[in-house]
This record gives C-alpha cells, sequence and structure tokens, in this order.
C-alpha cells in the first residue's frame, strides 16, 4: 500500500445548521394567538351544530377561501374540541395546494393549525405536505417535514426521499441535500450513486471538503458502496486546494479499505506532489502505476509536465515528454503547448524547433495557444524584434488568433518603443471581429507612459470609454505613476479629477504614487498628510509604499524623519524587507551616521532580514569612504561565501576607490575578479576611468594610465 501508514485523517462530525426556526416553535406562538378566541357562533345562545360548522368548513374549502376555513376550523375546535378529524385538514391541504395564490408560509399555516387541532396527523398528511412544500419550493420546510415524519415513526418511502434530493440538487442545496441523505441511512434507506457523487462534488466545488470526507465516512461506515465517482473528487479537491497531508491519509484509506484506485486517483496524488515540488515521489508514483498495470494518460502525463515547466524543470519535463511517446501516450497540442512556453521563457530555441517539428511530423497544427506561447516567451526573454516579426507574420498570413494574441502584439511594439503602432493594431482587432479589451488599452497606456507620452495616455482613456466599459484602475495608476515620476503637478492634478469623474477610488498603488509626486515635489507636509490618512482611513500602506518614502524622505535630506516615520509604520503593521533597510544605511553612511548604521545592521540581524547584494554594496561604499579597502575586498570575499555575487556597483566602488589611493596593483586583480564574478564595465566604470585619466597627477604614472587606456579601449584580459 503506497500511503496506507503515513498519516492520519481525522474525521469531524459535518455540523448541520438549522435552515428555519423549528415548527414546534411556532406553535406555541400561534396557540398563544387562538388562547383568547370568541366566536359569536360559540356564545349565541344556539350553538351551531357540529354537521353545520363541517359543511360551512367544506364549503370554504371548496372555494378556495383558505381564510375563512381556517375562522370556521377555529370555531369548530372551540365549541367541540376533539372532534376535528385529520382528513378534513388533509382536505383543506389539498385543496389549498391546487389553488393558484399557494404560498409557501399558507401551507406552513395550515399545517400549524392542523398541529393544533388534531391529535396526530397521519401519513398522507406529511405525504401531501412534502409534495405540496417541493412544488411551491418551500426547499428547508420541506427537510423538517420529511424529519417530522421519521420521528413520528412513518417512514418515508425511497421515491419521497428521492423527489426531494433531486429537487434539492437541481436548485443547488447541498446541505440540505447531505440532511436528507443522513435521513435516509438513519432509515436504513441507501441513496443511489449518482445522487451521492452529484452531493459530493457540489460540497468539493464550493470547498466544503471536511464536509464531503464526512459524508463519504458515513456513507462508508453504514455499509454502502462507494464508486470511483463518489471518492475521486475529494482527492482532487484536497489536491487543487494543497491539502497534501490530507490527500496522503485519504489515499491510504481508500487502500485500507480495498477500493479500487483509478488513473484519476492516482492523478490527484501525482498532481499534489507535484504542487508541493516533490520530484521524486511523483516519478515513484509513476513506476508504481507502470507496476500495478494502471498506466498514466494524457491527462496524468499533461499535469506533471506543467507542475515540472511552473518549477522552471525543463530538462526533466522534456524526459518525461519522451517518456510519455515511448509508452505508448500519444502527447496532444496541449502539452506541447505548456513544454514550448517554458523553452521560450529560458532562451532554448534549438529544443523549441525540435518541438515544433514534432508538432508538423504529427499532424498536428498550431493554434492561436502555440502562437501566444513562442511569442510571449520570446518577449519575456527580452527578444522583441524576433517576437513582432512572429507576430506579423501570423496575423498577415491569416491564422486564428484571439484577443491575448493581439495583446502580445501590442506589447511587444511598446515594449521596442513604437507605441505609435498600437492604435494600428487595435484597428486590425476590429476589423478581424475581435474588440480590443482593457488590457489591450492599459497594455499601450503603458508604453505611452514609458515614452513619457503622459498627455497622449489621458487622451487614450477617452478611446477606452466607446470600446470598453471604461478605464479601471489600473488605466489610471499606469498614468498616474508617469505624472508622479515627473513631478507635474497639473497633470497629477487632471488625472485625480478624472478618477473622481469616473468613480474610481484610489488604492494602495494609486496613494504610493502620490507619496512619490510628493516627495519629489519637495511637498513634505503634503506626503505627511495623506500617510496619515492612509493609516488611520485607508487605504493601508504596504511595504512598497514605506520604501516609496524611505527614498523620496532620505533624497530631501531628511534622513531623521525618514527613521521615525520606519518605525510608526513598523508599530502600525507594515512589514519592512531588506530594501527597506538598505536605503535607510546607504543615507546613514552618506551622513556619516555610524550608530544608526549599527542599529540598523542589528535590527536586520534580529528580524532574521538577510542582507543582499546591495546591502553588501552599501558597507563596502562605507570601507572605501574611510579609506580602508583591504576591509572592504575582504567583505567582497564575504558576500561570496554567503552565495551572494559581487554585482558592478560594488566592483565600481572599490575601482574608484583604488584609483583614488593610487593603488594601481591592485586594479589588475579587481578586473579579473569582476570576470570571474560575471559582471562587464558598464558607463559608470568607464566614467570612472575617464575621470582617473584627466587628473594631471596621473601623467607621473605613465604605466597606470597606458593600463587605463588599454581598459577603456577593451583590451583587458
Amino acid at each position: 500500500m503506497l500511503y496506507c501508514n503515513l498519516y492520519v485523517l481525522p474525521v469531524q462530525r459535518l455540523r448541520i445548521s438549522p435552515f428555519l426556526v423549528s415548527l414546534r416553535a411556532s406553535f406555541s406562538v400561534l396557540a398563544a394567538q387562538d388562547s383568547d378566541f370568541s366566536s359569536d357562533d360559540c356564545s349565541s345562545t344556539e350553538l351551531p351544530s357540529y354537521r353545520e360548522l363541517r359543511d360551512r368548513f367544506r364549503r370554504d374549502v371548496t372555494s378556495n377561501n383558505t381564510r375563512k376555513a381556517l375562522e370556521t376550523l377555529n370555531t369548530l375546535r372551540g365549541c367541540y374540541p376533539g372532534k376535528c378529524p385529520v382528513h378534513d385538514f388533509n382536505y383543506m391541504t389539498m385543496c389549498y395546494l391546487n389553488s393558484t395564490n399557494v404560498t409557501v408560509d399558507g401551507v406552513h399555516e395550515v399545517y400549524l393549525k392542523m398541529k393544533e387541532s388534531v391529535p396526530r396527523p397521519d401519513r398522507l398528511t406529511y405525504e401531501i405536505l412534502l409534495s405540496g412544500l417541493i412544488s411551491v419550493g418551500g426547499w428547508n420546510d420541506a427537510v423538517l417535514v420529511l424529519d417530522e415524519m421519521i420521528k413520528n415513526s412513518f417512514l418515508p418511502t425511497y421515491r419521497e426521499f428521492a423527489t426531494l434530493l433531486k429537487a434539492l440538487l437541481e436548485v443547488g442545496s447541498v446541505l440540505n441535500a447531505v440532511s436528507v441523505i443522513e435521513m435516509m441511512l438513519s432509515t436504513s434507506i441507501y441513496p443511489n450513486q449518482h445522487d451521492v457523487s452529484v452531493v459530493i462534488q457540489a460540497l468539493c466545488k464550493y470547498q466544503m471538503i471536511k464536509e464531503a470526507y464526512y459524508l463519504f465516512m458515513v456513507l462508508s461506515d453504514s455499509g454502502f458502496s462507494a464508486s470511483t465517482c463518489i471518492y475521486n473528487p475529494i482527492l482532487w479537491a484536497m489536491s487543487k486546494c494543497g491539502q497534501h497531508y490530507e490527500v496522503f491519509a485519504f489515499f491510504g484509506l481508500l487502500e485500507k479499505k480495498g477500493l479500487m484506485l483509478t488513473i484519476y486517483s492516482y492523478t490527484a496524488l501525482v498532481y499534489v506532489l507535484g504542487k508541493e515540488k516533490m520530484w521524486d515521489e511523483v516519478f515513484h508514483v509513476f513506476d508504481v502505476m507502470q507496476s500495478i498495470g494502471s498506466r498514466p494518460n494524457l491527462i496524468t502525463y499533461t499535469n506533471a509536465i506543467k507542475l515540472l515547466c511552473d518549477d522552471a524543470q525543463s530538462d526533466q519535463a522534456l524526459h518525461l515528454l519522451e517518456t510519455m511517446e515511448n509508452n505508448g501516450c500519444e502527447p496532444d497540442l496541449i502539452t506541447y503547448n505548456i513544454v514550448i512556453r517554458e523553452l521560450c521563457y529560458q532562451g532554448r530555441i534549438d529544443e523549441i524547433c525540435n518541438l515544433l517539428h514534432a508538432i508538423d511530423e504529427k499532424g498536428l497544427l498550431c493554434d492561436k495557444y502555440t502562437y501566444a506561447a513562442l511569442t510571449g516567451g520570446l518577449l519575456k526573454r527580452g527578444h522583441v524584434d524576433v517576437a513582432s516579426g512572429m507576430l506579423v507574420h501570423i496575423i498577415s498570413r491569416g491564422y486564428t488568433v484571439d484577443e491575448a494574441i493581439y495583446n502580445i502584439y501590442l506589447h511587444s511594439s511598446c515594449r521596442s518603443g513604437n507605441s505609435v503602432e498600437a492604435l494600428p493594431i487595435m484597428k486590425s482587432m476590429l476589423e478581424n471581429g475581435l474588440r480590443p479589451t482593457n488590457v489591450s488599452f492599459n497594455t499601450y497606456l503603458k508604453g505611452l507612459c514609458r515614452e513619457k507620452n503622459v498627455d497622449d495616455a489621458l487622451k487614450v482613456l477617452d478611446h477606452i470609454n466607446c470600446c470598453t466599459n471604461g478605464p479601471d484602475l489600473f488605466s489610471f495608476n499606469t498614468i498616474l505613476s508617469a505624472a508622479c515620476k515627473k513631478a507635474d503637478s497639473a497633470m497629477v492634478r487632471r488625472i485625480l479629477i478624472r478618477m473622481e469623474y469616473e468613480g474610481i477610488k484610489m488604492d494602495v498603488v494609486s496613494a504610493t504614487c502620490l507619496i512619490q509626486y510628493y516627495c519629489a515635489a519637495g511637498k513634505i507636509n503634503c506626503c505627511l498628510k495623506l500617510l496619515e490618512s492612509m493609516v488611520v482611513d485607508g487605504p493601508h500602506p504596504n511595504t512598497v509604499s514605506l520604501n516609496t518614502l524611505l527614498v523620496g524622505l532620505c533624497k530631501n535630506q531628511h534622513l531623521g524623519l525618514a527613521k521615525q516615520l520606519f518605525d510608526r509604520l513598523k508599530e502600525v503593521g507594515v512589514s519592512p524587507n531588506t530594501a527597506s533597510y538598505n536605503i535607510l544605511i546607504r543615507a546613514a553612511i552618506q551622513k556619516d551616521n555610524n550608530m544608526l548604521v549599527d542599529e540598523l545592521s542589528r535590527e536586520m540581524l534580529s528580524r532574521n532580514i538577510k542582507p543582499d547584494a546591495s546591502t553588501y554594496g552599501c558597507f563596502v561604499y562605507s570601507f572605501c569612504k574611510q579609506g580602508k579597502i583591504s576591509d572592504a575586498l575582504y567583505l567582497r570575499d564575504q558576500m561570496r561565501e554567503n552565495g551572494i555575487s559581487p554585482n558592478i556597483f560594488v566592483y565600481n566602488t572599490l575601482l574608484k576607490a583604488m584609483l583614488i589611493t593610487g593603488r594601481f596593483s591592485s586594479i589588475i586583480p579587481l578586473i579579473k575578479h569582476m570576470e570571474m564574478d560575471g559582471c562587464q564595465p558598464n558607463e559608470g566604470s568607464h566614467v570612472i576611468l575617464r575621470r582617473a585619466k584627466m587628473n594631471p597627477w596621473m601623467k607621473r604614472f605613465p604605466a597606470a594610465l597606458k593600463f587605463l587606456e588599454s581598459i577603456m579601449l577593451g583590451k583587458m584580459l
């Protein structure tokens, strides 16, 4: 048994909620209302005969005057206690149900009267009530009537149970359906497999997995023989919710009970193991399936391949794809598309070509998802021109495309700085019967803002109103972010007015953009008021808001205020990250505030926040600023030991310090270490070298000057 003894799954009793206030609670209320009844007939000197009152009652019932019939019944009960036969009530209930103005409340009232007047309802009473309540949609009352029927020792038939169960399932009243099944089992009547399967699937659909599991256990303990369509949905629901311990325990339970485990049972196990990235166990399950003759099918392989690709395990995904074909399971286009997408993300062009060739050999035709995988992957790798050329080829050849392909095309045009091409692309969408979506317009807006055409971006909002339901919050945040970066107060004001006009409220992204704007414009008081409003009234600031605030304040030389607000936001639940500490440490080093640097370093350690390359870069800069180049080099070596590669900022800082202090002999080893760490000189490196060359004192060191010139000309080793 694969997972029999690994885990123990607790069995919890399903809590069935009270669907309505109990009928018995209503009996006492109505009885209290009727206890003081007075009847002109009974108070008169001549008492109406029993037969006369009963004939009057039948006339009222026949004429569908239920209210009058109930009044006559009340009189009959007062004048002749104990002489109200149950069949009169049954007759009245049937007539009422056949009338045109029948309601659930009306049926309820008739039943209450019967409970007060008749010593004991008979079986026909419950049958009439059940049928009537089901016909008028009184599902909750029907369940209670069924329960009352059983308590009064009237055993419902299978047909009555099945009729109510079917009605409950049709309207999606799942918990009521569970109650009915429990009642069936209490009377030793078993529901059919189909009804139980529908209830289980509905419970799983609404993520009531514990209730589904409990129902399975109740059925199993009662001797009900569950089929795969009952327990496989529970396995899958647990798997999709990431409940891997529960999946293992349930899988083992099924094995212990000797229930048949199908391909879909094992596929659910493969899925949850893959979600947890337990790849050795995934491949072990494949081996087990082969050994017991339950060969994995297309769904099993495709799920495993997708999960491998999601984890960037493309080599294993390709190997499993090959194994799949060797085992006689032909992959379909969906499987190929999944692998192609991941290979595109990794830029593995040769493998992509091989898969496209395999698709062609198998007679499969690339679809819009294949094109989306190819072009989207190329864009992610930065091959904008290649992706754009492929998209033009696809669209011009008349291949079937959808909005996603066009949106990728828009994205590629905007990425390449050709946002002007976006409108013709959207016009082409309309010509092909496709309507630009908010994603299309937001992509266009992002491209315009990247090219700093904020005015044009604001005009695009009017086009969005024409083609979609109007601009969304992402649209406004895109333009607002660009305007705030430029500190364009007039544009910011126009955007905020337009947002108010469209009825769109700011979120934390919008508010963070405004924090950036106020800091860039030097409006620190406005920034503080906005921040206080966010803390008190929302939207609550997040880590990005905190870091944006710290950068803005430090640029405005407000380090002390930045530290105060840093502590204040931590108190209200905003969690700082490594970048937050880097911002303050860098500003403190520039201000020579060594005490604050030490405090922040200790706090990072106490919060278990790990330093990154930027953190080390700050301390390298601090050592170099103090002329402690040896300490800075030691810290660089510590970075490597901790698994962090020194970046170009670290090397530029060291290079500048060595040139200033005249340690030319150390520059050659430094450059070699740069190459070892995969760092290439950038524009900052060349600026440092040009400035060093222009210093007059460099003429006293001709060898060093020649060496610097060789670096600038790209002739280094």
